[in-house]
């Protein structure tokens, strides 16, 4: 939890470096911030915020097929490196995670928002235990909700944090099935809340027989690189990439936050700043099991 965090201070200059690598990848590859922030969700819904993800090897977390398409592992990679020459030993990989995140979404233009540190890196990461712990793009809101529920969020905070589906791109084949096109090129749409004119131009994009993992889709088609509200404005318009975000607006216990955030970006700023402290605080390491890793891809016993 939350209150396990501390700002140690014992690498004063930690967060400009991390900030630093950030802006330099972003600058480089403007896919580098939804990479990121997608990383941070990946990390601490399986095992809490432990870096796990980060570790390689057969059986782990990264090498489930749920996790084939991550990445920014490289910035996190680079990050590390350079702390490990000015302050080693001191900052975890876990701690690089969630503030890369954090600071991937100002990049973009969101909020900056204030995160503790001091969080330990996990030693174990185990593949089995990402599918039941990771939303999937077809869930329904309660499959959703139950999934936040267990890591003590709530329906607000399921609202809020799939805000951040306003940046990053996605492959076809995590929304495909909400359509079809028959070989006379007609559409017919699976799932009736997907806007129709949205659908057609998706099924362009991904055609029928296209390989559903090489073709990258905005998921906010109106602002993909910035970090705003547009998300939820989309939701309004039906125009929400995947099952799991159009579910938002079909069920009342989250359509009336969606109609709020979509009409006001500074309050979906507040919210994001409060729902991305919980989610970057979950599940944390302590000294008893957890570690500052010297390499992120593995631990210390690995490394030695």
């Amino acid at each position: 939890m939350a209150t396990s965090l501390v700002n140690e201070g014992s690498c004063p200059a930690a967060e400009l470096m991390v900030k630093a690598t950030v802006r330099s990848a972003s600058a480089m590859d403007p896919t580098t911030p939804g990479k990121l922030l997608r990383l941070l969700f990946h990390d601490c819904f399986v095992e809490g915020c432990d870096a796990s993800i980060l570790l390689q090897g057969n059986g782990t977390e990264r090498s489930d097929p749920a996790n084939k398409s991550l990445g920014g592992f490289t910035v996190i990679d680079s990050a590390k490196r350079v702390l490990e020459i000015f302050c080693p030993g001191t900052v975890s990989c876990a701690d690089i995670i969630a503030l890369a995140a954090r600071d991937a979404v100002e990049f973009a233009g969101g909020p900056n928002i204030q995160i503790p540190t001091g969080r330990k890196d996990g030693r174990t990461s185990i593949a089995a235990n990402v599918r039941p712990n990771i939303v999937d793009t077809s869930f329904t809101l309660d499959q959703m909700a139950s999934i936040f529920s267990s890591k003590g969020l709530s329906m607000d905070d399921l609202v809020t944090l799939s805000g951040a589906h306003t940046i990053g791109t996605a492959h076809c084949s995590s929304f495909n099935g909400r359509f079809k096109v028959d070989t006379n090129g007609s559409l017919t749409l699976i799932d009736g809340s997907l806007d129709r004119q949205y659908a057609s131009q998706l099924t362009k994009i991904c055609p029928a027989g296209a390989a559903g993992d090489t073709v990258a889709v905005n998921n906010d088609p109106a602002t993909p690189r910035l970090f705003d509200n547009e998300y939820y404005r989309n939701l309004l318009s039906h125009r929400g990439l995947f099952q799991s975000d159009s579910a938002l607006l079909s069920d009342e216990r989250s359509k009336m936050r969606v109609v709020e955030l979509a009409n006001n970006q500074d309050r979906f700023f507040e919210t994001w700043a409060v729902s991305f402290l919980k989610l970057s605080s979950m599940g944390v390491k302590s000294d008893d099991n957890g570690e500052i890793r010297l390499s992120c891809s593995l631990t210390n016993g690995q490394f030695h």
